[in-house]
């Protein structure tokens, strides 16, 4: 809405001081094909288009006055050749000197704003300009050539301009105006509108909840009876399977309890995260060597963050993970201050696509690189959480077969 708005009243305003600027270039047309002065008299030409414009030819004997304003292209605009325009227009004309040694003369002087040296050395800083445009804000001028003459004309166009600054000021403080009405009606249309998603996302979590409780239970009785056989009958392919899919089992269910359970507010605490992030790496070093995997790290020196100490144990960990599982060949991490910001990035290369992946931090989605290798989709969700819930930002993006994972805090 704002957006919107914003461009209508920019187009508006746009529109409405050019047509002021085309009606000023008019005048100063008129004023330069009478040489200067619109006391001159008007060239051949002019005396005929000024004839067609009011709808009446000279054919009918009758001398026609032409009108203070015509109607032109479909709008009603100042008619120069008007008497009623000639007298109430207020401008100056001046002839520049081509040499230095020369002083530039007024052409004509109607305008009571500015003194006559005032017009001379205005017209002379106007020199080197071009054609046409504004001066001093509300003032419109022209240089033009005039049988081997330099003419610049300055018409004084405040009074014109009146119409053109309300429709601006009327557009800025009635926007204004208008947003500030607006943000208590979009809070509260807000709030019903968020209202059932909340509510969907709290079911949701208090399902996940449930059914951790569901399948904790089934879990340890398996497990219970898998030892129960191996010590009977010994250890077997059969068995190992079945403790191996349990094991795995009991993680996924530990990590629905993680996403259900977490709850940032009230247990915020000093987390020196640059200590905790240096000894989490130097104790993952050895997973990394022993896949054959590169691994740097720019770590800042004391940074720290106030959340909840496990949480961003568990946020460092998935980050670790992740980058342990999906790398190709190399891996690494750096912690930043950026002014009032923290950034904690994770990147490692791929062989997915350029692009932005921020997908990856929805509940239960994996992209192509992990279809084989058994994650559920819940990790970075839960890093997600933890970040948001810290009021920062998570994103994540391809770019020339790295992929990184950036935490702004």
């Amino acid at each position: 809405m704002l957006l919107l708005l914003s461009v209508l009243l920019t187009v508006i305003n746009v529109i409405s001081f050019t047509m002021a600027a085309e009606d000023a270039d008019m005048v100063t047309q008129r004023i330069a094909l009478r040489h200067g002065s619109f006391e001159n008299k008007p060239p051949a030409e002019d005396i005929l288009n000024n004839s067609s414009s009011t709808g009446t030819g000279a054919s009918d004997g009758q001398k026609t006055e032409p009108r203070p304003f015509r109607i032109n292209g479909g709008f009603t605009r100042p008619d120069p050749d008007s008497e009623e325009m000639r007298s109430s227009m207020r401008y100056f004309t001046v002839a520049l000197s081509d040499d230095e040694h020369q002083i530039s003369e007024l052409v004509e002087y109607r305008i009571s704003a500015v003194t006559e040296d005032e017009a001379l050395a205005w017209a002379e800083s106007l020199r080197n300009g071009s054609e046409t445009g504004w001066t001093n804000v509300s003032y419109r001028y022209r240089i033009y050539d005039d049988n081997g003459r330099t003419l610049v004309t300055v018409i004084d166009q405040s009074r014109e301009l009146v119409p053109s600054y309300r429709i601006l000021y009327i557009s800025v403080f009635g926007g204004l105006v208008l947003i500030l009405l607006s943000i208590p009606m979009l809070i509260f249309i807000g709030k019903k509108q968020f209202r059932p998603l909340e509510e969907a996302d709290r079911k949701q979590r208090q399902f996940i909840a449930r059914l951790e409780n569901e399948f904790r239970m089934p879990l340890t009785i398996i497990n219970a009876g898998t030892e129960t056989l191996e010590r009977t009958i010994g250890k077997n392919e059969q068995t190992s399977s079945i403790d191996k899919q349990v094991r795995r089992m009991t993680g996924l269910v530990r990590e629905l309890g993680s996403l259900a359970v977490f709850e940032e507010s009230g247990s915020k605490t000093t987390t020196e995260l640059s200590e905790l992030m240096t000894a989490m790496l130097e104790n993952s070093r050895s997973s990394f060597e022993e896949k054959g995997l590169e691994l740097s790290c720019e770590i800042d020196p004391g940074i720290s963050v106030m959340i909840n100490d496990y949480a961003m144990q568990r946020v460092i960990k998935e980050l670790i993970n992740n980058a342990l599982v999906y790398s190709q060949s190399k891996a690494g991490f750096s912690l930043k201050r950026h002014k009032d910001r923290i950034k904690l990035t994770a990147y490692n290369d791929t062989q997915l696509p350029d692009g932005s992946c921020d997908e990856i931090f929805d509940r239960f989605t994996t992209l192509e690189n992990a279809r084989d290798k058994g994650g559920a989709g819940l990790g970075l969700s839960y890093v997600k959480d933890v970040i948001k819930s810290s009021d920062g930002r998570v994103s994540a993006a391809v770019r020339n077969g790295i992929i990184r994972i950036v935490c702004d805090l």
